[in-house]
């Protein structure tokens, strides 16, 4: 059996449930703000985690427990970040206990994450009740709901699932995410969880988790900023029955390409929910030197706020994708690049060998005004190719973060 998306999310796996209420953190009783994942056994447990020197008091906590490359259960609340409060850790801790408290599971084998505003007083008090409510609605169902508790200004819920074989034995993954704003990543990205009832060694989990991201949720950008709570983790339960995967070959590769299968998706919802966006831009490089200078020149690229507002305006600009190429860090021969813009109402090539070329403005129009752009850039230098994904610039990304504690 090849592999297929089913649904399910977070929950499409064997002996994963989730749950997701209002605990009183939002003003607006009608949004969910506590997610709550478990497992019904100890799982191998991954994560990678932002390199803002800022850093939420959750990540930190979680890192300490995952120290033994095992997790049960996930705890997240959204409307407040839990970072730089000086009570952060006692927060963070409180969590996992209370979720020992009303579950069973050790409050070290507890992943605990945060997001919202930054810097905002914080206390346990709705925990108390919201964690008991949140394990009492625990269900093989509850995925979606667990997606919508830890949006903040995402639009849409993220999430999706995949079939996969592993030794003759069907395994599955499932994965929710929230990111809109202040997405920037180094080294992990906005909020994903990942659980998977296939049977893995942290070591190689990790392996696999650490290889993936730097080809996905780093090759994100929305607005350049690196969040302070950043995290993503992957929960293996081993419950599909395979035989665990030790170390690397044909098992491996089939766990590796099921985890971009889910990664992949999330990072494309990520940036087309971006804050105030209207169009998802996905930038291929190919023909790069090596892979570090195509990453370099498609993250350059979709960094850049004259090209992303230029996306807005549907113009086909092309010199600021030059200019971005130029000013990467990449060593490329600028007089061998090609541009060409691309959607689904069809291709225009705008630049050869580094020069404009003379091309339909109407048809680059109709091009660019679809809400998917490709811009695909040949460097002609090699055979390394990679690619990126951002959004446009608007005037509601100023407007969204203007007032967004208010």
């Amino acid at each position: 059996m090849g592999m297929r998306y089913i649904e399910g999310g977070v929950c499409a796996a064997a002996g994963f449930s989730a749950s997701g209420v209002h605990c009183g953190i939002r003003k607006n009783r009608t949004k969910k703000d506590l997610a709550l994942i478990v497992s019904s056994t100890r799982a191998a447990a991954a994560a990678c985690y932002t390199t803002n020197l800022v850093k939420g008091a959750p990540l930190v906590v979680t890192a300490q427990n995952l120290a033994d490359g095992h997790a049960q259960a996930v705890v997240c609340n959204s409307g407040n970040a839990n970072t730089c409060n000086a009570n952060g850790i006692e927060i963070a801790t409180g969590m996992c206990r209370l979720v020992e408290q009303a579950t069973g599971i050790a409050a070290s084998d507890v992943v605990v994450a945060s997001t919202g505003v930054i810097g905002q007083a914080m206390t346990l008090a709705p925990f108390e009740t919201g964690i008991p409510a949140a394990a009492a609605a625990l269900a093989p169902g509850g995925g979606e709901a667990a997606a919508e508790a830890i949006m903040t200004t995402d639009t849409v819920k993220k999430e999706l699932a995949v079939e996969f074989t592993v030794g003759g034995k069907v395994c599955r993954m499932g994965g929710i995410a929230k990111g809109s704003g202040m997405i920037h990543p180094n080294m992990a990205t906005m909020l994903v969880f990942i659980t998977t009832d296939a049977a893995i060694c942290p070591a190689m989990l990790q392996k696999a988790l650490s290889a993936d991201v730097p080809d996905s949720f780093n090759m994100i950008s929305i607005d350049g900023d690196t969040s302070t709570n950043d995290m993503v983790t992957v929960l293996a339960n081993g419950q599909a029955g395979n035989e665990e995967i030790t170390g690397e070959g044909a098992d491996y590769d089939a766990f590796c390409e099921a985890l971009a299968a889910v990664t992949r998706p999330l990072c494309r919802a990520i940036a087309k929910d971006g804050e105030g966006a209207t169009k998802l831009l996905e930038c291929t490089v190919t023909g790069a030197a090596d892979t570090a200078a195509a990453k370099a020149v498609a993250k350059s690229v979709i960094c850049s706020s004259l090209f992303k507002a230029a996306m807005f305006g549907a113009d086909a600009n092309w010199g600021r994708v030059l200019c971005a190429i130029g000013y990467s860090g990449a060593a490329v021969d600028v007089n061998a690049v090609d541009v060409a813009f691309e959607s689904a109402a069809g291709t225009i090539a705008v630049c050869k060998n580094g020069a404009g070329l003379g091309f339909s403005e109407e048809k680059a129009k109709e091009i660019l005004l679809e809400s998917e752009i490709r811009v695909c850039i040949a460097l002609h230098q090699g055979e390394a190719e990679a690619t990126a994904w951002g959004c446009d610039l608007t005037y509601d990304y100023v407007k969204i973060n203007g007032d967004y504690r208010t």
